[in-house]
């Protein structure tokens, strides 16, 4: 009960042993609780440091200085090095926020779009937005896997905003349920509260942070080439906005993909909208985040639930049903 003042179990058990049995000598302190004398004559040193042990007037033999006198002075004393130790870090928080003011922060006031122009760079700011953000996070993740470079990277600030009572939410492509890495890290994810949805198709890659600062990749073919940061109202709102639609649509992580009227997932009915706007296999793949093998089976097994022979009459058969 009193380690927070210093003090072991054993050295409680010698400071007990002593303040009921004030004649006991080591021997039968060390008897009482079935102790090394050798133990029980180093927590005597130990409660001497911390003066809960005195000379006895006359006496060579040491007495226990009583609770209400001792473990009080102890307890202010602790109290005393809290209270320099708390000053120490909230000089050192003054001293960070001076820092970054000087050193991070050098965006003119009416500066709007800002250009990252590396992953390192990308990496960084990321960090540094997690680590003052103050209300929510918000994620559009692109893309069927997320590399494990990028997962590494992003748990440790993701973890700390978690801690701090900040909201973390997070939409997947469905795709990402096929690749083991990306599910670990949603699942770890929503074990320390992060609140993860999916939909079949994402139009870009974004983060938000506290709906007031914005990153969307230079390229978005290629979010290692860097990032765009964004501020002010006019670029964000909208972005806001179609996280809050996307999020509303989506499926909340750990619920089988939702089936429509016709018996289709979204990512199946996303695919055939690709296919009939002229994309390949390919590139439709790319888009839903699925491997070519994957888009060619999931439009084989269309085309045998529309009973048609070919892609022509799959989107014909598509349309009269009103797949599409």
């Amino acid at each position: 009960m009193l380690q927070a003042l210093g003090l072991n179990a054993l050295t409680e058990g010698v400071y007990r042993s002593l303040l009921a049995e004030p004649d006991w000598g080591v021997d039968r302190i060390a008897a009482n609780l079935h102790l090394p004398e050798a133990e029980v004559r180093e927590a005597l040193d130990e409660l001497l440091e911390l003066t809960l042990l005195r000379p006895a007037a006359g006496s060579h033999t040491l007495r226990a200085v009583s609770p209400e006198v001792g473990l009080t002075r102890l307890l202010a004393r602790n109290q005393n090095q809290l209270l320099f130790r708390q000053q120490q870090l909230e000089s050192a928080r003054a001293a960070i926020a001076a820092l970054s003011a000087e050193y991070v922060d050098r965006r003119p006031d009416d500066e709007m779009v800002l250009r990252l122009d590396s992953l390192e760079a990308v990496r960084d700011r990321l960090e540094e937005l997690a680590a003052t953000a103050t209300r929510e996070c918000l994620s559009l993740m692109r893309g069927g896997a997320v590399r494990p470079d990028s997962i590494q990277a992003g748990k440790h600030p993701n973890q700390l905003a978690l801690e701090r009572g900040v909201v973390i939410r997070s939409i997947f492509q469905d795709s990402f349920r096929n690749d083991p890495d990306t599910l670990r890290y949603a699942r770890w994810l929503a074990d320390l509260g992060g609140l993860t949805r999916t939909v079949p198709l994402l139009p870009i890659r974004l983060v938000i942070v506290d709906r007031s600062t914005a990153l969307i990749p230079t390229d978005p073919s290629d979010g290692r080439r860097g990032a765009l940061e964004l501020h002010g109202e006019a670029l964000i709102q909208p972005l806001c906005a179609l996280f809050d639609e996307l999020w509303r649509s989506g499926t909340e992580f750990g619920r089988p993909a939702p089936r429509d009227d016709q018996d289709l997932t979204g990512s199946e009915r996303a695919l055939l909208k690709l296919l009939g706007e002229g994309h390949t296999d390919e590139s439709a793949g790319r888009k839903l985040g699925l491997s070519l093998r994957t888009v060619r089976r999931m439009m084989q097994d269309l085309m045998n639930r529309l009973g048609a022979e070919s892609r022509f009459q799959a989107g014909a058969q598509a349309v009269r049903k009103d797949w599409l």
